[in-house]
């Protein structure tokens, strides 16, 4: 059984409330994933891919970005929440790093093992999650579902201490292919260990149930099976490390 908390935080006079999902039940320290959801923010589906993870033995954290009362109900809305971080990386870094500091001030509440940190983003909030890890954020991977790769700073890369994996669409036409490239080159100039998974047939927001825009922005179960067992190996790896 899972269990949800509200945990709020605050950067530049700003109310920020995330949300803790973990299990119930635990003697041993639990891993921590800082979990960025898509553009929409906080919602159900978010909490049901974040009650999945957590079910796989990790205490994940919803991170809200846009604050306690913006809660985008159209694509409208949350484009018009998600343009200024977008547009401003210093800001998007500086209130994700206090989130994190926020997660980190509850290892002790929460039976955290602070040295067990990683960090996954779904769409634009996928780039985000890569953001972190360019920040030099102590996190042990990235994870990036059908998210953007380009980033206004690539030379940051030699700031990333963990491992990064892409799991992108094949066919996504709101991913231009360039930005593949341009990623895998970023990665290799600043000898990063990466990997990226191109899912053939699938296009954008695969994880997202409620997307149907056929050809655009589609959900996609086998795929979503597929990337999520990816990720799980990959934090079965750098865990075990410690």
């Amino acid at each position: 059984m899972l269990v949800q908390s509200k945990i709020e935080y605050q950067y530049d006079g700003k109310i920020f409330e995330g949300v803790l999902v973990y299990p119930n039940s635990f003697s041993n320290k639990l891993p921590a994933l800082v979990m960025f959801p898509n553009w929409l923010g906080i919602t159900e589906g978010t909490i049901g891919l974040a009650n999945y993870q957590a079910q796989q033995g990790y205490i994940v954290f919803i991170i809200d970005l846009y604050g306690k009362h913006i809660r985008p109900k159209t694509n409208k809305e949350a484009n018009e929440a998600m343009l200024p971080l977008r547009h401003n990386t210093d800001l998007l870094r500086a209130i994700m790093h206090q989130a994190l500091t926020t997660l980190m001030k509850q290892a002790t509440t929460y039976n955290i093992d602070t040295l067990k940190i990683a960090a996954f983003g779904f769409c634009f909030d996928g780039c985000c999650a890569l953001e972190l890890a360019r920040s030099g954020s102590d996190i042990k991977a990235a994870i990036s579902f059908h998210g953007n790769l380009d980033t206004p700073n690539p030379q940051d890369a030699k700031n990333i201490k963990g491992s990064i994996l892409v799991l992108d669409g094949a066919n996504a036409p709101l991913v231009p292919r360039s930005q593949l490239t341009d990623f895998m080159n970023e990665m290799n100039a600043a000898k990063v260990d990466w990997q990226l998974i191109s899912y053939g047939g699938s296009v954008h927001g695969f994880t997202d149930m409620s997307a149907n825009e056929p050809g655009v922005k589609q959900y996609n179960a086998k795929v979503t099976k597929r990337a999520f067992n990816a990720m799980n190996d990959l934090l079965s790896e750098v865990f075990a490390v410690n």
